[in-house]
């Protein structure tokens, strides 16, 4: 086994950040059609736009060990950080779990992210790979975070291209 599994079943079997917590601004759910993963996720900023901070993302994940260990990598990375930097992480991690193979990942931009370089190869595993990621973008838009004035582009996915959501408030919740 390699470092990069080790690492993948690490995450998966000791999550970090996981358990929903308060306060948060935004819950979604979020389910991959495909293979039955499923992830809610609390998100907690403070501020306005790119310069917000995500204070904390809290989730509760059923899934297979790439989705799950993806979702504690996506914590790891975007709390404590301004959204523009976490939009910044979710586009580099998005563009390498969707390159077949070509982007190896920056361990710079997306840390433990690399780990899952080798997932970009099959399909059909991208979309649990992605699935936390896709919540968390949903969550920020749920929380009133307008995502598309950071640094990033535009060409980034919305959720209802890799999973079907249910956004909730923590006003309906």
């Amino acid at each position: 086994m390699d470092l990069y599994q080790e690492l993948i079943l690490e995450h998966s079997k000791r999550p970090h950040h996981a358990g929903l917590r308060e306060p948060f601004g935004a819950e979604v759910h979020h389910v991959n059609p495909t293979c039955g993963d499923e992830v809610t996720l609390r998100v907690q900023v403070e501020g306005t736009g790119p310069d917000a901070v995500v204070r904390d993302l809290s989730y509760d994940a059923l899934g297979c060990s790439i989705s799950m260990a993806s979702t504690s990598v996506l914590a790891d990375e975007v709390i404590g950080h301004t959204v523009a930097e976490a939009m910044t992480t979710h586009e580099a991690m998005r563009t390498m779990l969707t390159s077949k193979g070509a982007d190896a990942g920056d361990e710079e931009v997306i840390g433990d992210g690399v780990a899952f370089a080798g997932v970009s190869r099959y399909p059909a595993r991208v979309k649990c790979a992605l699935l936390g990621w896709m919540a968390f973008t949903d969550a920020l838009h749920q929380a009133g975070i307008d995502t598309t004035s950071s640094d990033t582009t535009s060409s980034t996915p919305t959720s209802s291209d890799t999973t079907s959501s249910t956004p909730t408030s923590k006003d309906e919740s």
